[in-house]
C-alpha cells in the first residue's frame, strides 16, 4: 500500500501542484487511515468500505481528536480514493456517501466594556510613539476593521472633519462612522506626529513605523502584544478580539445585523450571524445566574 500513497503524492505534487504543506497533510493522514486499516480492520486501502471509513473516523473522536482534524482526515481520504478510482486502483470511493464531519465553531472571545477602555487607555500619549499607538488601537476599535486592512490604510482614507473612514478590503468597499475619540487620536496623530516619523514626502501610509515606513502585519502585531501585558487582561488579546469586540458590543447596544454586516465587510450574513449567537449566551449566563429559580 505504501505505493499507493507515493504515487497519490506524486499525482498531488505534479498534476494537482499542491503545496508542500498540503500534500505534507493529505499523506500524513491517508498514512494514519492506512496504519488504522491494517491493526484494526485488518485489510488495506485497496479493500475499504464505507463502514470502515466511519469506524475509523468514530476511532479518531473517542481518541480525543477535535472535529476539525477529524474533517480534515475525512477531506484527505476523500482526496486519497478519488485518485484512487482515477487510477483503477478501487471501482468506487468508499467516502463518496460518508457525511462530512461539521466542525464545531466556537465563539470568538471579546473584551468587556471595562477591558477595552482599560486596553485602550494603555499607550502614553507622552511621545510619538504613544500618539501613534492610541491612534491604531482607537481606531480599530472604533470601526473592527482588519489588521490587514488597517496597515494598509492611506492618509487619503480618513475624513477627519466628517469623521468617517473609507476602507478597501477583499473586494469589498465601505465607509465606516468614528466615534469622537477616535477622531481626536487620529487627529492628533496626523496632524502633530506622523509628519515627525515620516521623512519621505511621497509616503502614503497612514500608520507607519519609527523609521516612517508603513507599519507591519508583524509590528502591530507586537504592540498588540505589549499592551496586552501592560494591561494585565486575562485574556488572550489578539488585532482580531477588538474587531470581535466591536461586533459584538454594537448588537447588545441595538445595532441590527445587516450595519454590523456592513461596516465588518462580510460578504455573507452567516459570518455575521456568529455574534448573535454569542448575545445569546451572554444573556442566558446572566439569566442563569441572576433569576432567583433558575
Amino acid at each position: 500500500m505504501a505505493n499507493y500513497i507515493a504515487d497519490y503524492s506524486n499525482y498531488l505534487e505534479i498534476e494537482r501542484r499542491a503545496s508542500d504543506n498540503t500534500v505534507a497533510s493529505y499523506v500524513r493522514d491517508v498514512t494514519q487511515f492506512s496504519r488504522y486499516l491494517s491493526e484494526e480492520e485488518g485489510t488495506d486501502l485497496a479493500h475499504v468500505e464505507q463502514e470502515q471509513v466511519e469506524n475509523y473516523l468514530h476511532y479518531m473522536t473517542n481518541k480525543g481528536k477535535s472535529l476539525s482534524s477529524v474533517a480534515r482526515a475525512l477531506a484527505s481520504l476523500k482526496s486519497f480514493y478519488h485518485y484512487m478510482v482515477r487510477v483503477g486502483a478501487v471501482k468506487e470511493e468508499p467516502t463518496k456517501n460518508t457525511a462530512p464531519i461539521r466542525s464545531e465553531r466556537k465563539l470568538p472571545q471579546i473584551l468587556t466594556g471595562e477591558e477595552v477602555e482599560l486596553f485602550l487607555e494603555q499607550p502614553q500619549c507622552v511621545d510619538a510613539k504613544g500618539f501613534r499607538d492610541r491612534a491604531m488601537l482607537e481606531l480599530l476599535y472604533a470601526t473592527g476593521i482588519r489588521v490587514s486592512e488597517l496597515i494598509n490604510l492611506d492618509v487619503s482614507d480618513l475624513n477627519l472633519q466628517a469623521g468617517l473612514l473609507h476602507c478597501s478590503g477583499r473586494g469589498r468597499e465601505r465607509i465606516i462612522p468614528l466615534y469622537p475619540a477616535a477622531v481626536k487620536a487620529l487627529t492628533d496623530y496626523v496632524q502633530d506626529v506622523r509628519p515627525q516619523l515620516v521623512l519621505n514626502p511621497q509616503e502614503t501610509s497612514l500608520f507607519v513605523n519609527m523609521n516612517g515606513e508603513r507599519m507591519s502585519r508583524q509590528g502591530f502585531w507586537k504592540i498588540v502584544k505589549h499592551y496586552q501585558e501592560t494591561a494585565q487582561i486575562d485574556k488572550e488579546i489578539t488585532p482580531h478580539t477588538l474587531r470581535h469586540s466591536f461586533a459584538a458590543h454594537l448588537l447588545e447596544n441595538g445595532a441590527d445585523l445587516h450595519s454590523i454586516q456592513e461596516m465588518l465587510g462580510h460578504a455573507d450574513i452567516s459570518s455575521t450571524q456568529i455574534y448573535s449567537h454569542m448575545v445569546k449566551q451572554k444573556l442566558q449566563d446572566v439569566y442563569h445566574k441572576a433569576h432567583p429559580r433558575a
